[in-house]
């Protein structure tokens, strides 16, 4: 009796722990320079499915987020943020939605897009 009563204790732990591991949590440079750029690049992460925590910083530009590995990947997250109209790394927006920024927006004055 005792033995059942330690398994049915640890059943739930292993059953959490494990579920846990499908999470990650991962960080990266977003460019953009006000609040209307804030809300665009966490609303772009969160229409994923499994984006579960999505936020940028708007003075150093990092994105912090939390995502089941298992529902979406990190490609997939950069390059809806990049569709959005904000570079982040290797994934880079389009010049037209790109123009398509109101001005406070535009972070990049060097031509590139």
């Amino acid at each position: 009796m005792k033995k059942y009563i330690v398994l049915f204790l640890l059943v739930p732990f292993f059953t959490f722990s494990q579920s846990n591991d499908k999470n990650t949590k991962e960080t990266f440079s977003v460019e953009g320079n006000c609040s209307m750029c804030k809300k665009r690049i966490e609303k772009a992460a969160l229409s994923l499915e499994g984006v579960k925590y999505a936020k940028w910083n708007k003075k150093s530009g990092d994105f912090s987020i939390i995502y089941n590995n298992e529902k979406v990947n990190i490609q997939e997250i950069r390059r809806k943020i990049a569709q959005s109209g904000h570079d982040n790394g290797e994934y880079v927006t389009t010049t037209e939605v790109y123009d398509k920024l109101p001005d406070c927006c535009k972070y990049n004055d060097k031509g590139k897009h």
